[in-house]
């Protein structure tokens, strides 16, 4: 007889990334709840503004919690969750991390951002460095879910034997309806071309902002590197960041999403185009390939220019269709089936710790 499967009713998921915090890392943790909630779930989660907390340097909107070891501790034998999920790898998750192999709790974390090429970028550190500290975090979780199948190729690569892929969706109700055009964009010279996401150099925005393309492009969102590209290419519109219906509208106003990252692990703001009919131009990289695949719903090339022009004849509905295969609900269902393997027994930490692939030492201090 098959054993029932894992049905966690109590769900704590701890997370450094939270509001006011605008990612796809928070959008997919608010999803994802919602969904779960739906379905009777009690979601509980513990983030930033729960403790104190300093700013990072480089983005000050992400706080980092201080001294919360005691409080998650209080948190997780007051609500004795089924599932333990940690998100992300900050000090909120290292806290988290500490307390459930300390006590021999099963839980399962989540690969969200490409923190090697991205502290390599602004800082000197070697990449081998970050991706031996990503390992050592990773390596005893019962599942480390991945967004996309090259992700988790990527992983595996690195060292990591325990990842599963969890995909992300996208809300088609919001993105898709019959939106008015924005006055600030009414009268702009078509063709709109369009990227919407964090303002930061990861983003790699320049390469979309040098292109010589006809008409205008429109840069939606906030971020550390907003004054530089301003001053750079002043000829862009830069509108700020937008929500909800009023982002849903941007994107519908936009003859093509340009997506110039090579470096996102998935891009939902990719997804969100596409729902609203918006065919999209990207790098052949991790990401679009993942989410446009052989769709014709987009256009990658090396030639980031030669893909936008090519983008412009792809039909809205294609681009709609396409998206409509990314649902929340079945991203939930992924997200439900890795956080725990019911058929183990409790662990010991040495038990867990073989399963991955020995590649860098435990780091000697780790500040939480």
């Amino acid at each position: 007889m098959a054993p029932e499967p894992f049905n966690p009713k109590r769900i704590l998921i701890v997370t450094d990334a939270w509001r006011p915090q605008v990612n796809g890392v928070v959008r997919t943790m608010e999803a994802t709840a919602e969904v779960l909630r739906s379905r009777g779930h009690d979601v509980r989660f513990v983030t930033p503004d729960m403790f104190r907390s300093f700013p990072l340097p480089f983005y000050p909107e992400i706080r980092m919690a201080m001294f919360a070891g005691r409080r998650i501790r209080a948190i997780v034998e007051d609500f004795r969750p089924d599932a333990i999920h940690i998100a992300t790898e900050g000090t909120l998750g290292l806290s988290a991390r500490r307390y459930c192999v300390k006590h021999g709790v099963r839980f399962s974390t989540a690969f969200h951002t490409k923190y090697p090429d991205y502290i390599s970028a602004r800082m000197p550190v070697p990449k081998s460095w970050v991706w031996a500290v990503m390992r050592w975090f990773h390596r005893p979780a019962i599942n480390v879910m991945a967004p996309t199948a090259t992700m988790k190729r990527q992983l595996e690569d690195k060292g990591l034997t325990n990842v599963q892929v969890w995909s992300r969706g996208v809300d088609l109700s919001l993105f898709g309806g019959g939106y008015p055009i924005p006055p600030a964009l009414a009268d702009l010279p078509r063709p709109i071309w369009l990227n919407v996401g964090r303002l930061a150099v990861e983003k790699n925005l320049e390469a979309f902002l040098s292109l010589d393309l006809p008409g205008t492009k429109v840069i939606v969102g906030e971020g550390p590197q907003a004054a530089e590209l301003k001053a750079k290419f002043p000829k862009a519109v830069y509108t700020g960041g937008k929500f909800g219906a009023e982002l849903a509208a941007h994107y519908a106003a936009a003859d093509v999403f340009v997506f110039p990252s090579r470096t996102d692990t998935f891009g939902l703001v990719i997804l969100e185009a596409l729902a609203s009919g918006v065919p999209v131009a990207a790098f052949p990289v991790q990401g679009p390939l993942d989410v446009l695949g052989d769709a014709p719903a987009g256009v990658m090339d090396a030639d980031l220019g030669a893909a936008c022009r090519r983008a412009q004849a792809i039909p809205a509905e294609i681009a709609r269709a396409h998206a409509q295969k990314f649902t929340w609900e079945a991203a939930a269902r992924q997200f439900i089936g890795h956080l725990a393997i019911p058929d183990l027994e409790p662990f010991e930490v040495e038990a867990v710790q073989h399963r991955a692939v020995p590649a860098a030492p435990e780091p000697a201090k780790a500040a939480v």
